[in-house]
This record gives C-alpha cells, sequence and structure tokens, in this order.
C-alpha cells in the first residue's frame, strides 16, 4: 500500500463490479461532485474504476463503460463500494473474486473506505470490517452477522463510521453516508447545500431505524408534518412532547408512535438532531459567542450545548469552529 495523496483536492474513487447498481454509483458522483468551497471550486474529485476496466453490466437494460483499472485506487482519498448483483446471491465468508482483491490490496493506508448497501460483504470477506461497527441491507444483516461474527452487525441504522471505515444501509441510506462524509469533511453548511442541489434531506441521523413501516401515511390519516414544521421554526424554544402533540391535535402517545412510523426515530431525538444541525451551521457560518448560539438552537446554557456536542460529536463547539473554520 502507499500514502494517501497530498493533493488538495479530496479524491473520491468508486470500486464497481460487474452487475452494478447505477443509481448507487451516481448517488457518488452526485453528492461529492456537487459539494464546492466558498470560491466555487470543486471540493472532490470523482473517479470510476473496476477491477478490470470495460463494459460491465448492470441490473437494468444498459451497461456502463468504465475506462479507469485499479490502478485509479492508489490515489485515493476514499473508496466506495457499491453493491453488484452478486450480493443477492447466498454468500461464503471470504468469497472475493480474486481481481477484486488484488484491487482493494491497492488502497493507501490511511484512506477512508466505505460501502454502500450490501457492498458491506465486500469490505467483510476483506477482512476490513473485523472488529468493527458495521451495517448493510436490512434483509441481509443476518447473513452479514452469521458469516462474520468477528463484525458487530447493527440492523438498526441507516449507516455507520468506525475508525474510517464507513457502511450504509440499502440503496438510498448511500445518500445519507455520502452526506455524513461530506459534513465531517467540510461542515454541515456544504453538506446541506448538497443536498438542498440534490433535494433530498440534508441530514437523516445515522442511528435511524433503516426499516420504517409506514413512511407515507395512509390516505385520509393524520401525520406529523405539522409537528416538524412547529418545532422547526421555534428551535429556540423550549419545547415538550406535549407542544408538538397539540400541533397535530393528537395525544402525546399517538404523536410518539406516528413520529416512529413516519421518520424512524422518536420526537426528542429528532428535536436534539435538528438543534445540533442549526448549532453546527451557526458556529461555521457566524461569530456568534457559543452562549449566544446555545441559546438561539435551544440548547439554553452553553454548558449543555458542549454537553451535547461531546455526545454526538466528540468535540467541543470551539473546536468544531476552529476546525470549520480553517476549511474555509
Amino acid at each position: 500500500m502507499v500514502a494517501v495523496s497530498g493533493d488538495s483536492v479530496h479524491r473520491v474513487v468508486t470500486l464497481v463490479r460487474q452487475g452494478l447498481l447505477p443509481m448507487e454509483l451516481g448517488i457518488v458522483h452526485r453528492l461529492f461532485g456537487t459539494a464546492l468551497g466558498d470560491d466555487g471550486r470543486p471540493l472532490y474529485s470523482v473517479v470510476t474504476c473496476a477491477p478490470q476496466p470495460g463494459e460491465l453490466t448492470t441490473d437494468a437494460d444498459f451497461t456502463v463503460n468504465v475506462s479507469d483499472g485499479p490502478e485509479a485506487l492508489e490515489s485515493a482519498d476514499t473508496v466506495l463500494v457499491p453493491a453488484a448483483v452478486e450480493d443477492y446471491e447466498p454468500q461464503e465468508r471470504g468469497r472475493l473474486a480474486e481481481p477484486v482483491r488484488r484491487a482493494l490490496e491497492r488502497i493507501p493506508v490511511g484512506a477512508r473506505v466505505g460501502s454502500i448497501c450490501t457492498g458491506s460483504f465486500v469490505l467483510a470477506a476483506a477482512g476490513l470490517l473485523a472488529g468493527r461497527r458495521a451495517t448493510t441491507h436490512w434483509k441481509s444483516c443476518d447473513e452479514l452477522r452469521t458469516l462474520y461474527p468477528e463484525i458487530d452487525v447493527d440492523p438498526d441504522v441507516l449507516y455507520t463510521d468506525d475508525r474510517g471505515v464507513l457502511t450504509s444501509a440499502g440503496v438510498a441510506a448511500g445518500i445519507d453516508l455520502c452526506l455524513h462524509m461530506i459534513r465531517s469533511d467540510h461542515g454541515a453548511g456544504v453538506a446541506n447545500t448538497v443536498a438542498r442541489r440534490t433535494v433530498v434531506p440534508p441530514h437523516r441521523e445515522g442511528g435511524q431505524a433503516q426499516y420504517i413501516e409506514q413512511p407515507v401515511p395512509e390516505p385520509g390519516a393524520s401525520s406529523t408534518a405539522a409537528a416538524r414544521d412547529y418545532a422547526l421554526g421555534h428551535l429556540g424554544d423550549p419545547l415538550a412532547l406535549e407542544d408538538l402533540a397539540r400541533e397535530t391535535s393528537m395525544s402525546v402517545r399517538t404523536l410518539s408512535r406516528r413520529f416512529l412510523h413516519e421518520t424512524g426515530t422518536t420526537p426528542m431525538r429528532w428535536l436534539a438532531d435538528q438543534r445540533l444541525q442549526l448549532a453546527r451551521h451557526l458556529l461555521e457560518r457566524t461569530d456568534e459567542p457559543v452562549d449566544k448560539i446555545a441559546a438561539r438552537a435551544g440548547f439554553g446554557t452553553g454548558t449543555a450545548m458542549r454537553q451535547h456536542f461531546r455526545e454526538a460529536l466528540g468535540v467541543s463547539p470551539r473546536a468544531y469552529r476552529n476546525t470549520f473554520r480553517g476549511t474555509r
């Protein structure tokens, strides 16, 4: 393995295989490809490679021509492995085609590595997930756990991030994973702009359930959207479950149940996440004191916000601000 590229533009390389899923490949190019700095310059270069370049089949009625071979991995700062049709066949422990194995060996030491959907089986077979927390499509979690007991498989999350090795759940969770990477690299402001351009939610908490029983209410059924809209307009106010329930004309119990069904998380966890995102944005984009930001975001005091930052991000608000002010 070689050293990570020192280029100023972060290089993302997607390793695809025969039977690739075009949507997953498109996610990587669309999200990282539209991330821009304040000067309008791209923050990432995105390259697609294959263990053996040429025409690759997909799960659709068209093929994809990939001109770059595995040597493209040698200068990668981030490597992503999307799913392929073969991942949906019964798996065997350690099953990895030799060209794929040799390609993975080209990844530089220190590069960030991630998978989308069942691409996690490739990382597992290569030994990259051993001793780490990981996830995959909810239908395949039991199989991943059975084949690789050394992996801490979590079926109830959208993505995981464990010491530079990341995994995501089903196809759409690849969006959440890529936005998480962008957010980690360049802050919430850049990630939110990418999400807005792509017309996707700017942030779904990684710990949110990946399988939501009832994501869209039945016709005529009540929705918790009014509670979410109200909360977003009053993040700086003290908000209790009773306040949110009142906006939807529901009991607290009904609101909590329907909120979980619609969003995959609880009302108060969702609220805490929205406050955290607002605080991150203000720290990145304003010079306001921490205590003022804490009040605007609904944490009440700087001390309370510091505790939330430590628990969620592992850093203080001041350290977070210093990090992302340095990238502007």
